[in-house]
């Protein structure tokens, strides 16, 4: 079932977007020189591994304006120190190497540096580093599976999984139990290569978890990420794309069900920096319940260099009760008009009244025509994964949240 948002509504809770209206599309070559918003993209501009260079954030800067800062427990300023536990579990197919290594191993860091402060604070504490590596031409046939379980406390992680070239390979990483957790996760894509990684955030209800991805995409290779989050009491996540090399391409897909006084902020950054790369995004959250708040940022840089860039953005919320909040901000910044397409739309609207009557009008009870409009809405991107048990356990969960809700 097609979902059916009214473009650019602001029914129960706010929208903001860039200058560009919603659906706005630039195509080039010959376009000149285009900003399609008023918001420097690169958010970028401070990048170390050493906390001590980023101040602490007050919740008036652009990056954090939307985070509410006292329900980090001490991320952000210091104050959080590591007297937690996480258990890191990785089920591999043969061939696969599963490696715990220091902060001196080389490929820690090398998909970029820290962008903020909690990323940083991360980078400086983690202890050991779990690295998952899929050496050359190696075609998996079986997905990768990695289990990230709090036990309570605050950890700092680091997790890097590795592709040689054209290797192929499905990596889940399923997060589960309590626990405070700020950390690094880095994808490092060969040339040639091909991940695909999901990441699934399924914390108990009072989790935090903050987390930088930093995918660096080799030459010709391509990467599909897809971010679900439904547990915890704050979720931040910020995925990034790097172009390493000509020819890359990248698709991510977010899905989200904000619930009764969560928080859930996705803010990602794609970095054209190399010429005849790819892009998009599709991301698409739901809410209910009283200060349920989600927050999707979208920031694409397509740099001087980066001629024949493709890219697209799409981020819908469908919000389906009173007292919930969505903030969702696309920005655009060409830099080139060597390009072949750049756009971006944000939709927020209401449960759809009208086919929740179209499907009680066959005979179908007000619960169960409520939990098919919302599948429908969420179908696209539960089939972008791609392994059956992981899509049955996410409509199952939906299902969960939905009859929360009705009861």
């Amino acid at each position: 079932m097609a979902d059916n948002i009214p473009a650019g509504g602001t029914t129960a809770g706010s929208i903001e977007v860039g200058t560009a209206t919603s659906g706005a599309q630039l195509a080039g070559p010959g376009t000149g020189r285009t900003s399609a918003h008023s918001v420097d993209a690169r958010i970028s501009a401070v990048a170390s591994y050493d906390v001590a260079d980023f101040p602490v954030p007050q919740g008036r800067e652009e990056e954090w304006r939307f985070t509410p800062l006292a329900r980090l427990k001490g991320l952000h300023d210091g104050t959080a120190k590591a007297d937690g536990g996480v258990a890191v579990t990785v089920e591999a197919p043969a061939g696969v190497l599963v490696e715990t290594v220091g902060r001196d191993d080389a490929r820690v860091g090398k998909s970029g540096k820290p962008v903020d402060r909690v990323a940083a604070q991360a980078y400086s504490s983690f202890e050991k580093a779990s690295v998952v590596s899929v050496p050359k031409e190696l075609v998996l046939t079986e997905p990768v599976r990695i289990g990230v379980h709090g036990n309570g406390g605050t950890s700092f992680g680091h997790l890097v999984i590795e592709l040689g070239a054209f290797a192929e390979a499905i990596v889940v990483i399923d997060h589960t139990g309590d626990a405070t957790l700020a950390s690094n996760v880095e994808y490092l894509i060969g040339d040639g290569a091909k991940l695909t990684v999901v990441s699934v955030q399924d914390w108990d209800d009072a989790a935090v978890h903050v987390a930088q991805h930093t995918a660096l995409i080799g030459r010709d290779a391509s990467f599909k990420s897809v971010i679900v989050t439904f547990g915890g009491d704050l979720v931040r996540l910020h995925p990034r794309i790097v172009y390493g090399a000509p020819g890359g391409e990248a698709e991510l897909f977010g899905l989200y069900f904000t619930d009764n006084g969560q928080h859930q902020e996705h803010r990602l950054f794609i970095d054209h920096d190399a010429p005849h790369c790819r892009s998009n995004v599709t991301y698409k959250g739901a809410l209910q319940g009283r200060d349920a708040h989600a927050v999707w940022i979208g920031d694409v840089l397509i740099r001087a260099g980066a001629e024949g860039t493709d890219t697209y953005e799409l981020n819908r919320n469908l919000v389906l009760t009173d007292g919930a909040r969505v903030d969702s901000v696309p920005n655009l910044e060409i830099e080139t008009g060597e390009i072949v397409g750049a756009g971006h739309a944000s939709a927020t609207g209401r449960f759809d009244d009208e086919q929740l009557f179209y499907l009680m009008a066959r005979g179908i009870p007000a619960d169960e025509a409520r939990r098919l409009v919302v599948r429908g809405f969420f179908a696209e991107l539960v089939q972008k994964i791609g392994l059956p048990d992981v899509q049955e356990r996410l409509l199952a969960k939906i299902d969960v949240e939905l009859e929360a809700s009705v009861a």
